[in-house]
């Protein structure tokens, strides 16, 4: 009959514990400091996709940019047209200068932007295990219980 009494009059202590947690200005802010990091992690999150498909893309289109300049510099008639036509091969030539070097560019900044945003995956995941792993030590520290355990205990 003791250790129940002991263990209801454990469990209040808890919810004052919680409650004055709750309550402080400190621990308000401090939520709200802690959502307000949340939120622009998940923001950060959603625009990586695109900056995934940036990267995937110069990945695929920068090569294929540098492969169509190179084939058109080594072609026999490209030296041909450059002989015939001096202004438009003059253009042609810078222009075919200007792809090779923006399509460089462009993959080396693909491949970096590729390997930035696969390990910032890495450490998110790591940071949201982590942050899962703290609340599930704090509510059973302090015996705060979820809503998914609120609704399974009041349903059976």
């Amino acid at each position: 009959m003791d250790s129940k009494e002991d263990k209801i009059t454990e469990e209040e202590g808890y919810e004052e514990e919680a409650d004055i947690i709750s309550t402080s200005p400190t621990a308000a802010a401090r939520e709200n400091i802690l959502s307000l990091m949340d939120g622009f992690i998940e923001q950060i999150t959603s625009i990586r996709k695109t900056l995934l498909g940036v990267s995937i893309s110069a990945l695929i289109l920068a090569p294929l940019a540098i492969g169509l300049s190179v084939y058109l510099i080594l072609h026999p008639s490209f030296f041909a047209i450059l002989e015939i036509e001096n202004e438009f091969g003059l253009l042609l030539s810078i222009l075919l200068v200007a792809v090779l070097i923006i399509s460089s560019i462009w993959f080396a900044s693909g491949i970096r932007q590729f390997r930035s945003i696969s390990s910032w995956s890495k450490r998110y995941n790591e940071y949201k295990r982590e942050k899962e792993d703290m609340d599930r030590k704090i509510a059973l520290k302090y015996g705060f219980l979820t809503m998914t355990d609120n609704n399974t205990t009041s349903n059976q």
